[in-house]
């Protein structure tokens, strides 16, 4: 009598593309958590400063640097980072990308207590943001050569929605942990980081590196060009546009890319393929993503800003607010993946800007009416909220995707790093924007409202001043708002209050018009192209690859 087999019946056995599809997902899931520590950085940070502030004994000025840096260090090493991935392997520098970012976030979190202390903090911001910049492009990198054409937008569209939605955990994890130490606001990002690191090195295919040289001149003249101008468009709200320091900064900006530019016509192997801005598809969805980015990360800000000083909301409970727009953002992701993915760019844009427009034009006219109950998961500005976050999604994971599609060979970590320098210069160029008009209504409404209280013109300058995190105008007091009389301290905070609702609408009728804007560029998207104008050779065998592009009926 034959013995029964003590072998797992094939059947049960996972084949070759069900373990493919483990580990892919597994690769997906690793690159989430690593990529997160990055979005939660955004808000994490910015929301703790006060405390840090307060306990290294900084200036707000140094502390402002802290956290401005980053974002700075950010934009000028992304073309790097991305060009780093593609010849060195994408595995291989977002491995180096995760340990570095952990390994300065522990840093930040050692800054010394002595006169040291601003120094310190933000050179380990600026290497982090470095750090970051090297992560992310090699992320996406992965992502896309994990995952075919058909399942790429999907893929895509849930690694923005999670990093994305992340950035709500800021002001959460901020509010919780600061109550222990502002230092584990930075500490958080090791353990993320050991666990990232762990997960990608035994689920992520193997590196292959190219025999090609990077562009250091290249690299160090688009650094600091983009370095220039996202500096100067940070400082445009406190120095003022006309600023000669300014004006500047984003002139040496400008002339910078131009002479970038130049250079990389006649270099052999550049640190960016220029002939990827012929592709109209290309230049259209890259401009898509500047515009959706002033709207979508000059948000975050504004609606910090508008729960704490308007409504009254603690910063943990202002967190509910970004989460309200990332349940739109995320179902929304979804859904554009999958029209991406059936007709290609063009609606996607088309009906993103549209939503996005009309959700943030809602939010425009909802905020200037403070709700009964501004902390409750249902108001009247939740729907506007979701809506705004809605249009964004349903587009940007698309926009994205659309890009690295249209890579020349394999450099997807090129593309992604033009794609997100796009976002962060996007993101700055509309919180310069949307700030300066915010700060200009708002000192005219609460001069008005102040001095009819009876109250001197500068006490509202100051009030301007608190709220924005920056002087506003000269010769302010440095207490006028304190001393006033404690009867009437009520009806200016009330004031206060109405003020900045009335003002912060501005900036999202801003956002509206940005999204607008996309739809536009949506309108001009070239009709029936679905996918690549460059193609990566993955589907050589077919008609479309042959080709170059593949069109469905316009």
């Amino acid at each position: 009598m034959s013995q029964p087999s003590l072998s797992q019946p094939p059947s049960t056995q996972p084949n070759g593309s069900q373990l493919r599809a483990r580990a892919t997902g597994l690769t997906l899931a690793g690159l989430i958590v690593a990529v997160s520590m990055t979005t939660i950085d955004q808000t994490i940070v910015a929301l703790s400063a006060p405390t840090i502030e307060t306990d290294l004994g900084l200036g707000h000025d140094l502390m402002q640097w802290a956290v401005n840096v980053y974002l700075i260090a950010t934009a000028a090493a992304f073309l790097l980072g991305g060009r780093l991935a593609d010849v060195f392997g994408h595995k291989k520098m977002v491995q180096i990308g995760i340990a570095a970012f952990g390994l300065t976030s522990l840093l930040c979190g050692l800054a010394p207590t002595d006169a040291y202390a601003g120094a310190w903090l933000i050179t380990t911001r600026a290497l982090q943001g470095v750090a970051g910049a090297i992560m992310f492009p090699a992320a996406i990198g992965i992502v896309v050569q994990s995952f075919p054409r058909e399942g790429r937008a999907k893929a895509m569209a849930s690694f923005f929605a999670i990093t994305g939605a992340m950035t709500a955990i800021g002001p959460i994890a901020g509010g919780f942990l600061t109550q222990w130490t502002w230092r584990s606001v930075f500490w958080v990002n090791v353990p993320l980081a050991i666990v990232a690191s762990a997960i990608i090195a035994v689920s992520a295919a193997p590196s292959v590196r190219r025999d090609e040289r990077i562009d250091l001149p290249g690299a160090l003249t688009i650094a600091a060009g983009l370095g220039a101008i996202v500096f100067g468009l940070q400082q445009a709200g406190s120095w003022g546009w006309t600023s000669p320091y300014v004006l500047a900064s984003l002139v040496a900006g400008v002339v910078l890319v131009i002479v970038f530019v130049l250079v990389e016509r006649r270099t052999d192997e550049p640190l960016v393929k220029l002939e990827l801005f012929r592709d109209r598809g290309f230049v259209i969805v890259t401009l898509a993503t500047l515009f959706a980015s002033m709207a979508f990360l000059s948000t975050f800000f504004f609606l910090s800003v508008y729960g704490q000083v308007s409504l009254e909301l603690t910063a943990i409970n202002t967190g509910l607010l970004f989460g309200k727009f990332f349940v739109g953002f995320v179902i929304a992701a979804q859904i554009g993946s999958r029209r991406f993915d059936q007709v290609g760019a063009r609606s996607v844009l088309i009906l993103g800007g549209l939503i996005g427009a009309a959700g943030f034009g809602w939010l425009a006219v909802s905020v200037t009416t403070i709700p009964a109950n501004p902390g409750a998961v249902i108001n009247p500005q939740t729907w506007p909220i979701m809506l705004a976050g809605a249009g964004v999604g349903f587009m940007i994971s698309a926009a994205s995707t659309d890009a690295v599609n249209r890579a020349i060979g394999a450099s997807y970590g090129e593309v992604t790093a033009i794609s997100q320098t796009m976002r962060n210069f996007g993101s700055a160029l509309g919180l310069a924007v949307f700030s300066t008009l915010v700060t200009g209504v708002l000192i005219d409404k609460l001069t008005a409202s102040f001095t009819a209280l009876g109250a001197p013109a500068d006490a509202a300058r100051e009030v301007v001043g608190r709220i924005s995190g920056a002087e506003v105008g000269h010769g302010t007091g440095s207490g006028s708002f304190d001393q006033l009389p404690t009867a009437l301290q009520q009806q200016y905070l009330q004031a206060v209050h109405q003020g900045y609702a009335d003002a912060v609408a501005w900036a999202f009728a801003g956002a509206a018009i940005a999204m607008l804007v996309v739809t536009l560029l949506g309108l001009c998207y070239p009709k029936g192209v679905i996918s690549a104008t460059f193609g990566d050779h993955e589907d050589s065998g077919s008609a479309a690859a042959e080709s170059g592009t593949a069109t469905v009926a316009a």
